[in-house]
């Protein structure tokens, strides 16, 4: 019998808790998430929201996406915390450092997946996880990046620039009421990458939730299209039921008026 998808549903999947190691010496926490059966078609590499602002390895449209896409669409899921960050799974290594010594945390993430040998490596940003994307994941590895509530706050023009050089898909989904970048200034924004793809999200917000299902079925249509979406909402077979309640009192919006260290430290994210 079906059973509806919901926020807590865990489908079937290999996961396992995995430590990355970066070039400057620090451990960071994270999990892999496998299909359960079948070797992946696809992997995405998770970079989470301002650490400072509650953002973390299970923020909640990366939890949802290790919980279901293994089973859903074939794909992998690798999600950590980046430097000084917190979450069930743990604490990442040394500091937040606003977007500088992070690149050896999004080099790491990178290095893992190639050893590993997990195909199809996209980059999956989120608010500061974009600007991390754009900085530092234009590596030969990846095969693209899909960037999520992009603020475009810590990464530059030249960093755009690299990323038009490659000819890589890069792929915004943006909020029409974002806190900090909506379509149309985000059409004008990423202009500069000849080959972005710039998508609004009618009447999403910045932090997606209610549409988190609209997220993962836009990353599934580029990172696996053979799979159908939308995907399915309900499942037939077994599945658990994850804790989020722990995560309550982390959601990226207890935060919004906290100040942020580093480029446009009056804005929140």
């Amino acid at each position: 019998m079906s059973k509806p998808i919901r926020a807590s549903s865990v489908l079937p999947g290999h996961r396992e808790d995995i430590e990355l190691h970066t070039a400057d010496g620090l451990r960071l926490v994270g999990e892999l998430a496998l299909p359960a059966d079948r070797p992946p078609a696809a992997t995405l590499i998770c970079l989470h929201p301002l650490p400072t602002h509650g953002g973390m390895m299970d923020s909640h449209v990366f939890r949802k996406a290790a919980w279901r896409l293994p089973a859903l669409a074939d794909v992998a899921v690798l999600r950590f915390n980046t430097r000084g960050t917190s979450s069930l799974r743990g604490t990442s290594e040394g500091a937040f450092d606003a977007a500088v010594g992070e690149r050896y945390d999004v080099a790491a993430a990178i290095e893992y997946a190639e050893f590993a040998e997990l195909p199809n490596i996209w980059l999956v940003g989120w608010s500061f996880g974009t600007d991390l994307a754009l900085k530092y994941g234009c590596d030969p590895a990846v095969a693209g990046a899909i960037l999520l509530s992009p603020p475009l706050r810590f990464s530059a023009p030249e960093d755009l620039a690299t990323w038009a050089g490659s000819g890589r898909p890069l792929v915004a989904l943006v909020p029409e009421f974002d806190d900090y970048l909506r379509p149309a200034e985000a059409r004008e924004r990423f202009a500069a990458v000849p080959q972005a793809e710039v998508v609004g999200v009618p009447n999403a917000k910045h932090l997606w939730v209610g549409d988190a299902e609209t997220v993962l079925d836009e990353i599934v249509r580029r990172v696996n299209p053979a799979v159908a979406v939308p995907l399915p909402t309900t499942w037939d077979g077994p599945m658990e039921t994850g804790d989020v309640s722990a995560y309550a009192d982390r959601t990226v919006a207890s935060f919004a008026d906290t100040p942020v260290p580093g480029p446009l430290a009056n804005r929140a994210d």
